[in-house]
């Protein structure tokens, strides 16, 4: 974020992987709300394990796609998980749906 603040261009921006971010620090949603406008995209996954977006892990997605959407951004979250579950495109409705508020 202090380079991209630094560097103060529209033309550079960072991509927020939301699941990195849990490991390496948390405080996701405040991190967000303080660094959007250095943000151009985001991907998901759960923690632990990099898996589906579901009450087995520990991120709050419904709440932090509320905090993206608060921001304004107008782009696109990926989903980057790895499934678990058989159907593999159950687990990507369901991530998009969660995904999409």
């Amino acid at each position: 974020m202090a380079l991209a603040r630094q560097l103060g261009s529209e033309h550079f921006k960072l991509l927020y992987d939301i699941y990195h971010m849990q490991i390496e620090e948390g405080n996701v949603i405040q991190t967000i709300t303080d660094n959007h406008a250095y943000i151009a995209h985001y991907h998901t996954a759960g923690v632990p394990g990099r898996h589906e977006l579901d009450d087995s892990q520990e991120l709050n997605y419904p709440a932090i796609m509320r905090a993206i959407k608060a921001t304004g951004f107008q782009g696109y979250v990926a989903q980057e998980f790895i499934p678990k579950q058989p159907d593999k495109l159950a687990s990507l409705r369901q991530a998009v749906r969660l995904c999409d508020v």
